[in-house]
This record gives structure tokens, sequence and C-alpha cells, in this order.
């Protein structure tokens, strides 16, 4: 059989850049701003902490549904346009009426839109350009998202020092229109592409079993394989930056927020530069190979962290952060991509990852935290570190190489 190449539309193409940017604009005002603004509405930190949880214990309960979700439904880019009202209805509940019951609410709907936009920009990708193409396009899809997060979060500080903190949930509403717009840029490569936004033309050589049957999902050894490293590498990433956070914040008084904020925009800016590079190394270089050099991050920084007190060392050390989440945008919708070929299961796959991603994050500020204040941070550092070390031995004797031989360059 032929092997079809999606040729998609420069406009196309274009209108998928506009969605991660925008995308990530939105995104970006449900960070930090919602604590902020409800501390402004005499909110006490108990009920912001049962607020946050509400929202991260939805997100983990909604992966998996909401992959399956995806992979169901037909009409990805009208499912992904419902998402990105969610998040505007969200927004515009938040600024409107800060009630215990609405807030609420507006995390739930907020975390399930989440969970549905991830599958579904990836899956969309996958439809325009096909698997041979998907590294570079998830690098390209990065190197927006980050940018859009950068800008956006410029923007929205300056929306809250000067107008007010409920403008920045306003201006999050009113960004999901250009998102829209953009989605509504994007078109099929051929009208003879029936399949288009479901999975590429080689999926049909799929067997039925296969495509019927999910749990075959659960128990294929390489998806188990990159779950476990996917919850290593979020059990030593998640905390890291919080930790040196209240490091710096310890020791360079007056210019903290400057710092922090350094160390949240030096890694963005890698992000961008480095996420299209990525992309293009993992379809000549394979997977395995730049997942070890993003994993290795982990443990360097780490140990980087626990000896280094100067806080304008810390924003240094933070452009590890930025190589290894250059590494991990990119390949874990690509590798999820590689597992699930000729399954009709990615978003499905991408939903199990989510859920791993979930749990170690949770596990890291848990032990993170207790360690820090009963250890000291320096001890809170080496563990982080050490458990990055073990999320890089474990892509190195656990995980396969996944890029498909069809995929390997020529020559």
């Amino acid at each position: 059989m032929t092997k079809e190449t999606p040729n998609p539309p420069a406009a196309s193409l274009r209108g998928l850049d506009g969605v991660n940017l925008f995308l990530a604009n939105v995104q970006t005002g449900f960070g930090p701003f919602v604590a902020v603004y409800l501390t402004s509405q005499s909110w006490t930190q108990t009920e912001i902490g049962l607020i946050l949880s509400i929202g991260t214990i939805t997100m983990i309960l909604s992966q998996l549904p909401a992959g399956a979700l995806v992979d169901a439904v037909t009409g990805k880019k009208r499912l992904v346009a419902g998402a990105i009202c969610g998040v505007a209805t969200a927004a515009l509940l938040i600024a409107l009426k800060p009630v215990f019951l609405l807030i609420a609410i507006a995390k739930v709907i907020h975390a399930v839109s989440s969970c549905i936009l991830t599958p579904g920009i990836t899956a969309i990708s996958v439809g325009l350009v096909g698997h041979q193409q998907i590294g570079a396009r998830l690098g390209r899809n990065a190197r927006f998202a980050s940018i859009g997060s950068g800008i956006a979060a410029a923007i929205m500080g300056l929306c809250g020092a000067y107008f007010s903190t409920r403008a920045v949930f306003f201006l999050t509403a009113f960004l999901t229109i250009p998102a829209i717009i953009s989605l509504a840029a994007i078109h099929k490569s051929k009208p003879s592409q029936s399949r288009f936004y479901e999975v590429s033309n080689v999926d049909r050589a799929a067997t039925p079993d296969r495509m019927g049957n999910p749990i075959s999902l659960f128990k294929d050894l390489r998806v188990l394989s990159f779950a476990v490293c996917c919850v290593l590498f979020h059990l030593a990433n998640t905390a890291m930056l919080p930790l040196a956070g209240g490091r710096i914040t310890e020791t360079a008084a007056s210019t903290a927020s400057l710092l922090i904020a350094a160390c949240i925009v030096v890694p963005q800016v890698i992000v961008a530069l480095l996420s299209p590079t990525v992309g293009r190394k993992a379809d000549q270089w394979g997977r395995r190979p730049v997942l070890l050099l993003g994993f290795l991050a982990l443990p360097i920084r780490g140990a980087l962290f626990a000896v280094a007190p100067d806080p304008y060392l810390i924003v240094a050390i933070q452009a590890f952060d930025g190589l290894s989440a250059a590494v991990f945008g990119v390949m874990l919708p690509l590798v999820s991509a590689d597992l699930t070929r000729g399954t009709g299961r990615l978003n499905l796959c991408i939903g199990l990852m989510g859920l791993a991603v979930g749990l170690g994050a949770t596990l890291s500020t848990t032990l993170a935290g207790y360690a820090a204040d009963h250890l000291g941070t320096n001890v809170a550092f080496l563990g982080l570190g050490l458990a990055g070390a073990v999320a890089f031995l474990a892509v190195f004797f656990l995980m396969p190489e996944t890029r498909p031989d069809e995929d390997r360059p020529a020559g």
C-alpha cells in the first residue's frame, strides 16, 4: 500500500499555530492569578487551598475519560471549540461572582475542558500532517505555546497591576475568541482524507481487535513503562521551582519577585527556542536519545540547586528546566502517537499519561514539602535530584525505541 502524506494548506498550519498561541494565553490566566485574585477578595488560605484541590482532583479524574471522548468523537474541531468555550465560561464565572460554589464549578469546568484540549490539539495535529511529520509539528506547537505563555504572563501581570486581578479573567475570556477564529482556519488537506482529525492513513492497517479494545492499551508494557517514566519525571520536577522560589525569597528579599519571574521566563524562552529542534532530532535520532537527554537535566538541576545559595545562580540553573520541559512537552504526545499507531487510541493514551503526570506532581509537592520542613531545603533538592536520576535510569532500562521503522530517515 502506498502511504499518503498529508499536504495541509499553509492557512491550516498557521491556524494551528494560532490555536496553540492563544490557548497558552488563556491557560496562563488560570495559573497563580486565581490564588492572587481570591486573596484580594478576602478568601482564607484554607478556602483557596480547597478550591485549588477541587481543580486538581477533577483534572486527575478527567484525564482518561477526556482522552477516550476525543478518540470516540469524529468532530475533533467541534469538541475543541466546545472546550475553549468551557474555559471562557470558567473565566467569566470567576470574574463575575467570586462565591465558593461558582468558583468551584468554574474550576471543575476548566479542569475538564483542559483535559479535552491537550489530546484534541494533538489529534488535530496528527490529522493535519500525518505520523511521519508529527515530530516537527509537535515541536512547533510547543514553541507557540511557550511564546503564548510568556506573552500572557507579561500582559496579565500588567493588567493585574494597573487595573485589577479581576480584569485578568475578563482578558482570559476575551482571548478565547482569537483561539476559536484560529481553530476555524484549520481545514482538511484534501477532500479525500475522510479520516481527517482522527488518526493518520497508516492506521487503516490496524487490526479490528486492536481498534475495538481499549483495555489492550493498559496491557501494553511499552505504554505502562512510559507512564512510569512520566510519574518519575514529575516526581522529580514539579517541586523544584517552588522550593527554589522559597530560597530566593529568603535570600533576595527586595528583588525576590523579579528573580522568581526570571525563573519562569528563562525556561519559557528556552522551550520556545528548543522545541522545534527537539521534534526534528526525535525524528532523526529516535525517541530514546532525546528522552534521555531531557531526563538527564533533572538530576543535574536538583544537585545544582542543593549547592547554589546565590539567587542569581538559581535563575541560571533554571535553563535546565527549559531543556527538560522542551523535551517532555514534545515527547509525551509524540511517544504516545508512536505507541498507539494503528489502534485509534492516541488520546486515551495521552489521558493515561496525563494521569501519570498528575500523580507524579502531587507526590512531588507533598514529599518535597515534608522533606524541606523536616530535613532542610538542600536535602529536599537532593531527594528530587535522586528521583530525577531514577527517572533517567527508568528511561534507559525500561523504554524501548518507539519510532517506527518506516519513519527512519533514509541514508
